[in-house]
């Protein structure tokens, strides 16, 4: 039995993950969730901090690997590549006291099934150990390694924001806070924050929103009170501002497309509850996730599994007063929830994906009532995503007009507003609202 458990530990978990999405282009929060059930509890939050550290600061790590092993490892011992960027990951970054950093490292290559590598990782890391400041600045010459960002995005976001590309890629390097939404069909967010108080979390009032809460730490969602009860969500600020764009009155149809999983659909619900709302997603299984977050809430949605784009699957020929298009889109604006964005996207992504925006916009735009408001939002920080997109399309159709919000929810650009990643401790978010005249 404890053997078994020795083969499932942290590092030795967090190598083969890091693995997985290296050379499988895996997603991270995907093989974590699976993997993390299969460790005991006491390694899970080990595990977890290796993962999101080492996918963070890759490039870095990756850098300075590449000084300490001058002839990379073969394709099959990729864990022990990635297990090497484990040890100077905690080396660099990590409490842990060094001797047990290096210690344990070095004994996860038998958990892997691999002890021929101890004496290689036992180097490699020990040499590290010594000469520290040598392999680092050797490192940070490099570009990509001094931002932890590949190259090909660093010259994107220069281009795109000369005068705060450095910025950007520092904030895409932060751990992010949590925050939440109050369900203000059940409580103020005063009431709320009340019974945050009560149990001892430490909150405030998240002022760019009306519904919002920032948390000094971030916890457990079971740890807050209500939540099982629909009390609150966990959404990000900038996430929040999304349904206010829509002006949302009373006796509305409304579609929200690629909903999953659905926190922009059940703050519309929140809003006006007794609103038609269909709420749209390519992929089943997220759909389901879209139905425990409105059944937890106590809110009701029609739900569709099928392609937005293609409306003679799913449209019933009844049109919408209101629309969301929360686009697929690259997540430059959120790789500091999610790291893996940074390994897994490539630059011919950025053309395929703004033609399937492209194509989301076109297609659905006939399905707004004349009068409507169309809402198009993307987490990208990336122009072609963004007000490049909107440019494009307002002129292609005179009949559209942009909608100015009652409240600014960025700042403001040629078409829509744009939030960059940190912007009040936010994530960063495009949006703009389209009036159907």
């Amino acid at each position: 039995m404890a053997k078994a458990r020795h083969k499932q530990s942290a590092r030795a978990s967090a190598a083969r993950i890091i693995a997985e999405i290296l050379q499988k282009h895996r997603s991270l929060n995907g093989v974590l969730t699976n993997a993390l059930e299969q460790l005991p509890e006491n390694e899970r939050s080990l595990c977890q901090q290796l993962c999101y550290g080492v996918i963070r600061w890759q490039p870095q790590l990756q850098a300075i690997a590449n000084q300490l092993i001058k002839k990379p490892l073969k394709n099959k011992d990729s864990d022990i590549s990635a297990l090497l960027l484990c040890g100077l990951y905690q080396l660099r970054s990590m409490r842990i006291p060094e001797h047990a950093a290096l210690s344990e490292t070095v004994n996860a290559c038998k958990t892997l099934g691999k002890p021929w590598a101890t004496g290689l990782l036992n180097a490699c890391l020990r040499n590290y150990q010594r000469e520290k400041a040598v392999f680092d600045n050797l490192a940070l010459q490099q570009e990509s390694a001094k931002y932890a960002h590949p190259d090909w995005l660093i010259t994107q976001i220069k281009q795109d924001w000369p005068d705060n590309w450095q910025a950007i890629l520092k904030a895409n390097n932060q751990h992010p806070p949590m925050m939440l939404r109050v369900n203000q069909q059940q409580q103020t967010r005063e009431d709320y924050l009340l019974q945050l108080q009560q149990a001892n979390i430490v909150a405030e009032e998240l002022a760019q929103t009306p519904h919002g809460i920032l948390l000094k730490d971030p916890c457990d969602v079971y740890q807050l009170p209500g939540f099982k009860n629909g009390d609150v969500s966990v959404q990000d600020g900038a996430a929040q501002l999304v349904a206010s764009l829509l002006d949302i009155q009373t006796n509305q149809r409304i579609l929200d497309t690629c909903a999953a999983p659905g926190g922009k659909t059940c703050h519309i619900l929140e809003t006006q509850p007794d609103n038609d709302v269909v709420a749209l997603d390519v992929d089943p299984a997220r759909l389901q996730l879209i139905e425990q977050n409105t059944q937890r809430l106590k809110l009701k949605a029609s739900l569709i599994a099928a392609d937005a784009s293609d409306i003679s699957t799913w449209w019933d020929g009844q049109k919408f007063d209101r629309i969301l298009i929360d686009a697929p889109c690259s997540g430059t604006g959120v790789i500091r929830r999610h790291p893996d964005i940074k390994v897994l996207r490539r630059p011919d992504d950025i053309t395929s994906l703004a033609e399937t925006q492209r194509k989301l916009l076109e297609n659905l735009w006939p399905l707004l009532n004349t009068g409507g408001l169309l809402a198009y939002t993307t987490c990208s920080v990336l122009k072609q995503e963004n007000e490049q997109q909107i440019m494009n399309f307002l002129n292609r159709h005179p009949e559209a007009q942009e909608y100015i919000p009652h409240e600014s929810p960025a700042s403001r650009r040629e078409a829509g507003y744009q939030r960059l990643p940190g912007d009040n401790l936010l994530d960063g978010f495009y949006y703009v609202c389209l009036h159907h005249l």
